[in-house]
């Protein structure tokens, strides 16, 4: 009935582990999802604060449209009534040419009026000169004529100078006068081409207006999105909030429910050990003595290595671990290691194949070290790949847990435990484990343990 009540017990544990590495993968799981939402949580931090500065951006952005509006209005005014005098002197400039050449005519009607005058002068003059002749021969009765003749010849002279100055001057002008009319056709040109650029000023400007009106008008729509986008963004805060805080409460309740299966599976594991030291032979026995057989063997080999110098007591008992460079999950090694290598593993591996059922034999010091494991488990790692090497490469590893501690720690020939091997991330496979405590000049180093399945 005890051996009967032990293997209920070890089939009760070996249930109680599995359900706790569920739990174990589950709260990992719920505490990555929970990381994860804390990053959510702090970018929607990062949203909400720039939400809040989209919001004061496009208020701001719609006063600045609006200022823009009553800008443009005020200063499209004012350009139209600069362009409307801008254009008023232009049409006044092309209207000067009429005037100019009106000017022009005139000048020409006072130079002919001139050239006659000059002809008159000259005409004068030889009549003047002839009535001088005349009055000659006239003697004494003709001298009065002959000074008339002589003030007529002056005045014809004086005449003819004067139509000759006002002759010069007259041209000068008509060539000051052509000269300006020459601008002002330029001017003119000029002008025609002012009033283009003023009409096409005039549509860029109405252009401007309506693009500010438009700009205005997308300013309020994105105030508005804004608003809704800051509501969307409050709300979905508030439910990554509550959200966080339930996966949070959930992580802690499946904690707790993965201890107090622990603790069961602890009750039931001691039932199980109790149970395998009793008289009565069960299922356990034969992975028992297996287990007693190698660990007697183990440190038989140990102890003739350190009788054959191949390894001193400190040797043994070296904690230097040595963190080997690039592993990962990290290897260590010490003094012990390459003879653990070279002397125990190959009866590590002679050990496993003595029965299908068994999984592994290794070592375990008191720090949870494994210095060597069986072949199968002792392959080079793979570069970046921590999966494949935490399954494969499990030798030169640390590795604890409250069962394996518990052996570590108690006293006793043999403990029979369920538990759970650890196979990274969050991946666990349930074992029966039997631990022989391993003991040199009364010093405890660690354990040799058999894991199997049943």
């Amino acid at each position: 009935m005890l051996a009967d009540l032990g293997e209920r017990s070890g089939d009760i544990a070996l249930q109680c582990s599995e359900t706790a590495g569920f739990l174990s993968e589950l709260n990992l799981r719920i505490q990555q999802d929970s990381a994860r939402l804390s990053d959510l949580h702090a970018n929607m931090d990062t949203l909400a604060a720039s939400q809040n500065e989209s919001v004061a951006a496009a208020q701001e952005l719609s006063l600045t449209a609006r200022r823009a509006g009553r800008i443009i209005a005020e200063g499209h005014a004012a350009i139209t009534l600069s362009l409307g005098e801008v254009a008023g002197l232009v049409e006044h400039v092309t209207g000067l040419e009429g005037h100019l050449r009106q000017f022009l005519s005139v000048i020409e009607a006072v130079g002919d009026i001139s050239d006659e005058l000059g002809t008159i002068a000259r005409q004068t003059r030889l009549l003047g000169i002839n009535a001088a002749i005349e009055a000659a021969r006239g003697g004494e009765a003709t001298q009065g004529f002959a000074v008339v003749a002589d003030e007529i010849r002056r005045l014809a002279g004086q005449a003819g100078e004067s139509a000759a100055s006002v002759g010069d001057k007259l041209g000068l002008l008509d060539r000051d006068a052509r000269r300006l009319i020459g601008g002002v056709e330029a001017n003119i040109v000029r002008g025609r081409d002012v009033g283009t650029h003023i009409d096409r000023l005039r549509m860029s400007m109405a252009e401007i207006a309506s693009l500010v009106t438009q700009f205005a008008e997308r300013s309020d729509a994105i105030v508005t999105c804004t608003d809704e986008a800051d509501s969307d963004v409050a709300a979905l805060r508030q439910g990554l909030a509550l959200f966080s805080q339930s996966a949070s409460e959930s992580a802690t309740r499946v904690e707790v429910a993965r201890r107090q299966l622990e603790g069961l599976e602890g009750m039931a594991n001691a039932m199980l050990d109790t149970a395998a030291h009793g008289p009565g032979r069960t299922r356990n026995s034969r992975y028992i003595a297996l287990a007693e057989e190698g660990a007697d063997e183990v440190m038989a080999l140990i102890r003739q290595g350190i009788a054959d110098n191949q390894l001193s007591l400190a040797d043994l008992f070296d904690t230097d671990y040595r963190r080997i460079e690039g592993t990962e999950p990290a290897q260590y090694q010490t003094r012990f290691t390459a003879f653990a290598d070279a002397l125990l593993r190959p009866t590590l591996d002679r050990r496993t194949g003595e029965d299908s059922a068994i999984v592994g034999c290794c070592l375990i010091d008191m720090n949870g070290y494994l210095p060597t494991h069986i072949s199968k488990r002792s392959q080079p790692q793979r570069p970046g790949d921590p999966r494949w090497n935490m399954e494969h490469a499990r030798n030169r590893q640390m590795f604890m847990d409250s069962q394996t501690r518990r052996a570590l720690d108690g006293e006793g020939d043999f403990f029979l435990f369920t538990y759970r091997q650890d196979l990274g991330e969050g991946r666990y496979r349930a074992l029966r484990s039997v631990f022989v405590p391993l003991v040199f000049e009364g010093r405890r180093w660690g354990l040799y343990e058999v894991g199997y399945l049943i």
